[in-house]
């Protein structure tokens, strides 16, 4: 099997490292040789977060260039405008629609691109937009885009519904759980 390349991206906050973390112990647990890669710039301060994640059979790094990802999972719209070059042909963007200003946008030095999502479109890839903060938030918490998006990608991966809900149970706290599984299953059934 060849090795498949993924990035998480968002914005600092919103639980991109949750999600990678959920996702590595899921592709472990079905046999995978996965690499993970954080990269958190100023994330505590709203700035970018990227995660790599890469798996197959045999792994040797997980950094992903430019043009080589099969999979993007962008939390917010300018995040997946800013990392579309790392996708390559024919890939696939699963994106949460939520715009969250930046720092040039909430001081007035700049305006939010209202045309992305339509830019995206025009590009030779998959994309697939969604209203995750309002199903997070029907699910109980806005915290819980991540898990919605995670429910989104794993319709595209063959791998049993319940081992992702078992993934879950295992990536979250106790008290959490309930409210994560709904958010899963809205994002997987959007």
């Amino acid at each position: 099997m060849s090795t498949t390349s993924l990035m998480i991206v968002g914005v600092g906050g919103q639980g991109a490292l949750l999600a990678s973390k959920l996702l590595g112990r899921l592709l472990m647990g079905e046999g995978y040789d996965v690499k993970i890669s954080e990269v958190h710039g100023m994330s505590q301060r709203g700035g970018s977060v990227v995660t790599y994640v890469r798996f197959g059979d045999k792994v040797y790094s997980p950094i992903i260039d430019k043009g080589e990802a099969d999979y993007i999972v962008s939390f917010e719209k300018i995040e997946a405008a800013r990392y579309i070059s790392n996708l390559k042909k024919g890939g696939c963007v699963v994106v949460n629609t939520q715009q969250i200003d930046p720092m040039p946008v909430i001081i007035g030095a700049a305006e939010y691109p209202e045309s992305i999502l339509d830019e995206l479109r025009a590009k030779d890839v998959d994309i697939d937009a969604i209203d995750a903060l309002s199903l997070a938030v029907e699910a109980g918490s806005p915290k819980a885009v991540n898990i919605v998006l995670m429910g989104r990608l794993a319709k595209r991966f063959n791998i049993p519904y319940e081992k992702w809900i078992e993934a879950i149970k295992n990536s979250v706290a106790p008290k959490f759980i309930e409210m994560n599984l709904k958010a899963f299953e809205l994002g997987y059934n959007a």
